[in-house]
């Protein structure tokens, strides 16, 4: 005699065992934590825009997310790797921003130019938020994410004044020197008048003048 045929699986083991169900509960359950990921970024970003990083308690963006504290713990364990994303996700946008500027048509001046304006005139729009982008003490893990910051933003720059050197729009240079100058001064001029509260569009005419004479633009 053979061996008798397995009981069948009941019904609700056997549901369990689809892998079908599996994966579509998997997908739910990650969809969950990136929704509340992101819901987490969002209020970080909003309260960094208002108060800074010193009113960025990891409590207030619990708060502001309508989550209890432990579960923005469960994404980011310290308020370092919270703080860090937020600027990585700031300044993205904030790259983001300049290079669709900087990718209209017209002169190597004119886009280069465009980048200025753009950069400034976010930062006026949400004065308390460039200032934390730009200088405002925190983290280690900050201050390395604005050495990434300030390199995006000189590359992008590197490679319109290459191209003014090449076509003869600008003077012989070292673009990437260039950009890197630029940057730095653009930053360092921004600095005190949004920290004084007394940045305005004068502000941004003068850094426009200033970056015409560094690059060498005939007036």
């Amino acid at each position: 005699m053979g061996a008798p045929a397995a009981a069948p699986l009941p019904a609700r083991i056997e549901w369990w065992f689809n892998p079908c169900v599996v994966y579509r509960s998997t997908e739910r359950v990650q969809a969950r934590l990136s929704a509340s990921r992101e819901r987490i970024i969002a209020a970080a970003l909003e309260i960094m825009a208002e108060h800074g990083y010193a009113g960025c308690s990891v409590a207030a963006v619990a708060e502001r997310a309508g989550m209890a504290t432990g579960s923005v713990y469960r994404h980011f364990p310290t308020k370092a790797d919270l703080v860090a994303e937020v600027f990585r996700t700031a300044s993205q946008r904030e790259v983001d921003a300049v290079a669709r500027a900087a990718a209209l048509e017209g002169t190597v001046a004119e886009r280069v130019t465009a980048v200025i304006e753009t950069f400034s005139g976010r930062a006026l729009r949400s004065p308390r938020l460039a200032y934390a982008l730009l200088a405002e003490p925190a983290d280690p893990a900050v201050d390395a994410e604005r050495l990434v910051f300030r390199r995006a933003y000189a590359e992008l720059i590197a490679g319109h004044v290459a191209q003014g050197v090449a076509n003869g729009e600008l003077p012989p240079q070292d673009p990437e020197l260039t950009a890197t100058a630029l940057v730095g001064a653009l930053a360092e001029a921004m600095v005190g008048p949004l920290a004084a509260g007394v940045a305005g569009p004068r502000t941004i005419e003068h850094l426009i003048t200033f970056l015409h004479r560094a690059l060498g633009v005939s007036p």
